[in-house]
C-alpha cells in the first residue's frame, strides 16, 4: 500500500520532476507534487510524495529528511490527513464567547 509523505522547505525552483527524481534515489515513487499558488503558479514551498510501500516511505524519511534539494534543506515527514472543511486548527474552537470582560478587572488596587 502506498504511503504519502509531506516535504517541507522546498525551494521555489523545485519542480514535480526534480522532487520525483530526489525521492527515486531511495525507492519507487508513485507520485510527486509541489503545491503551487492557484493564481500565479508559484510554489508554496511544500509538496507531497507518494511512495509505493510503507517500507520505502520509512526509508525515504530516514535517508532524505534534512538533506539538500535545490539548495534548501528539506524536511520529510509522514503526511497527516487533511482537516475537515470548515474546521479550525483546534477542534475545541467555538468562537464568539469571550466571557464577562469584568472577570479580568481587579477591584482591590
Amino acid at each position: 500500500m502506498a504511503k504519502r509523505l509531506y516535504v517541507g522547505n522546498l525551494s521555489w525552483s523545485t519542480t514535480n520532476d526534480s522532487l520525483m527524481a530526489f525521492f527515486a534515489q531511495v525507492g519507487q515513487v508513485v507520485s510527486a507534487e509541489v503545491v503551487t499558488n492557484k493564481f500565479d503558479g508559484r510554489s508554496k514551498g511544500f509538496g507531497f510524495v507518494e511512495m509505493s510501500s510503507d517500507e520505502e516511505a520509512q526509508k525515504a524519511i530516514e535517508e532524505l529528511n534534512r538533506k539538500e534539494l535545490d539548495g534548501r534543506m528539506v524536511f520529510v515527514n509522514e503526511a497527516r490527513p487533511p482537516a475537515p472543511k470548515g474546521s479550525y486548527r483546534n477542534d475545541n474552537y467555538r468562537g464568539g464567547d469571550r466571557g464577562d470582560r469584568r472577570d479580568n478587572y481587579r477591584d482591590d488596587r
